[in-house]
């Protein structure tokens, strides 16, 4: 079967990661299938990505990190995903909030010191808690419900967030509140063992199952005033972390492919004389799979490289990043569909991955940015 992954790797760095991240791949592929059925993050998964350290890539090299291009990021989440995309989307949170944090620097230095320090040294983890039932997506702009209300030197707050992706397994949360004293939005640096943190275990969906994605509610929870690490800027920059999205669900789309493939040529029914890779109609599904992909993940990189190569030219990138995502999430539906088709009612079958590769796709058209307002964007664009 052609190696899908040898034309995007540009050298011997690149080479390198692939080849670790390949190991990880077909270690959280055999955890796969009752994360889905468990609807939780492995622990054991987790332990694998921070004993390989898998979760200090994005941290600057002076940490002890790869200081990861864009390009890399998404080359190695994308092969993640290929063994488990909700391992990989999950921790792509995690490293794209590394990597933001350590490029744009909201924070102030002696915060992002101690925290780039655990990451390096104690390989902990984190995830920005941002969704929440009233407002929906954070991307459409609502105010979150979840207040903070000083008390000296202190917060207090309280509130509920939903789509807490790996919130049991998580050491740091980096929460949304309204900070009622500053009239604004901010973020608060939490650990996962302060008092007034529960996660409350309320995933219960279709796909990516596996990111345990469960709400977390805040019950009078006492924070400092310096872990209000961040406060919202009105000023909006894209952001090139999050095609680790597309990465991931187009590694999905990877799997279904392969596996298809793989049944095309060793399913023999008696009704033919070769298998069924050889029959026309099949030979088509498998070209319109890997045209789509070609296209798809040419896409992806191509701009991925863009971001890398002409920093002076991000603050335009914005709707080519979010095209991407609009673009591989459809595509990898569409390939997934194809898999399933090759593979016939079989494909249904909870034997085997192609139904919860189904499953896990759908969940991409719900990951921001969301296609209505990336369709919007490039009218505006087109309409200056």
């Amino acid at each position: 079967m052609t190696d899908l992954f040898s034309p995007f790797i540009q050298n011997e760095r690149q080479k390198a990661l692939y080849d670790k991240v390949a190991e990880l791949s077909l270690k959280v592929k055999e955890r796969a299938k009752e994360m889905d059925e468990q609807a939780t993050f492995s622990k054991d998964n987790l332990l694998d990505l921070k004993e390989s350290d898998y979760v200090t890539l994005t941290l600057p090299e002076e940490y002890g990190g790869k200081g990861l291009s864009l390009y890399e990021f998404v080359l190695i989440q994308e092969k993640l995903a290929e063994g488990d995309g909700a391992t990989a989307l999950s921790i792509g949170w995690h490293l794209g909030v590394v990597k933001e944090l350590s490029e744009e620097q909201p924070w102030s230095y002696e915060a992002f010191d101690q925290f780039a320090k655990e990451v390096a040294e104690k390989k902990k983890v984190v995830n920005r808690i941002a969704s929440e039932p009233a407002t929906g997506s954070p991307s459409r702009g609502g105010i979150p419900e979840t207040r903070a209300v000083r008390d000296g030197d202190y917060y207090i707050v309280n509130g509920r967030k939903n789509f807490a992706t790996m919130a049991s397994v998580l050491d740091y949360l980096l929460v949304t509140a309204y900070v009622e004293d500053k009239e604004a939005i901010g973020v608060f640096l939490i650990d996962k063992d302060t008092p007034g943190l529960e996660v409350e275990h309320t995933w219960n969906t279709l796909g990516m199952r596996g990111t345990g994605s469960d709400d977390l509610v805040l019950k009078n929870v006492r924070l400092h005033e310096d872990q209000l690490v961040e406060m919202a800027s009105k000023k909006k920059m894209p952001k090139g972390w999050l095609l680790h999205i597309p990465a991931c669900y187009l590694g999905v789309a990877l799997a279904a492919r392969n596996d298809a493939i793989e049944f095309a040529k060793n399913y023999q029914p008696n009704s033919l004389k070769t298998p069924i890779s050889e029959v026309p109609h099949i030979q088509q599904k498998i070209g319109e799979m890997d045209f789509e992909l070609l296209r798809a993940r040419n896409f992806m990189y191509t701009i991925a490289n863009q971001w890398d190569q002409h920093p002076e030219r991000r603050a335009q990138l914005g709707p080519e990043l979010a095209a991407v995502k609009v673009d591989a999430t459809n595509t990898a539906s569409k390939v997934v569909d194809l898999a399933m088709r090759i593979v016939g009612g079989r494909g249904l079958s909870k034997d085997y991955s192609f139904e919860r590769y189904y499953r896990d796709v759908r969940a991409g058209l719900h990951n921001p940015p969301m296609e209505d307002a990336v369709i919007q964007m490039l009218a505006g664009r087109a309409l200056e």
